[in-house]
């Protein structure tokens, strides 16, 4: 997750005073693309359920839920439009970016390949550099200096690995606003 979250901002490059939309913002990817980018300077518009709006206020993001009409959800939160745009999640987020009026250059998805093609967006998701074990450091030193959070949706025994790989596959991570909660079923 750390590698991909990296590789997706480092594609857009997000800047100080920028504001950057992120799909799935608090989701196992978007939780970390969505702490980094504010660690940048910019702001970040980020979309999530309900449930985890609290926890994205909490971090210095503005949350938006899933609207009937997203588009103008967002124009609402962000009138002065969005430099870049990072999609962790899919679901049309690519050809939103391009009707908000994002460039191509500065829109992101790590799931989408389709609409990246067809619009000529990045697909970075697998981190490219020399040595990927500096950007695990990088993070860890984040997270062991409370500087970055890493939300632990379930913990799973080993023999419940099959279970975990179920829920992954899900692509969607249960609700972890109230804690960490050992799944059993």
């Amino acid at each position: 997750m750390a590698a991909t979250a990296k590789a997706a901002i480092a594609a857009v490059a997000p800047q100080r005073r920028e504001t950057v939309l992120v799909s799935g913002a608090a989701g196992g990817v978007g939780s970390l693309v969505t702490q980094l980018v504010l660690r940048t300077g910019a702001t970040v518009v980020g979309t999530a359920g309900a449930s985890r709006h609290d926890w994205l206020r909490c971090r210095g993001a503005i949350p938006v839920g899933y609207d009937t009409d997203l588009q103008a959800s967002l124009s609402r939160v962000a009138p002065d439009g969005f430099d870049a745009v990072i999609d962790t999640v899919g679901h049309s987020y690519v050809d939103l970016a391009i009707k908000l009026g994002v460039e191509p250059n500065r829109i992101n998805t790590i799931i989408d390949f389709e609409a990246a093609a067809q619009q000529k967006v990045h697909t970075d998701g697998g981190y490219q550099a020399s040595s990927p074990n500096t950007v695990l450091a990088e993070i860890a030193q984040l997270v062991a200096d409370g500087e970055l959070q890493v939300p632990v949706a379930a913990i799973y025994d080993l023999d419940d690995v099959r279970k975990a790989y179920i829920q992954l596959e899900k692509g969607h991570t249960p609700d972890f606003s109230r804690g960490r909660k050992k799944h059993l079923d």
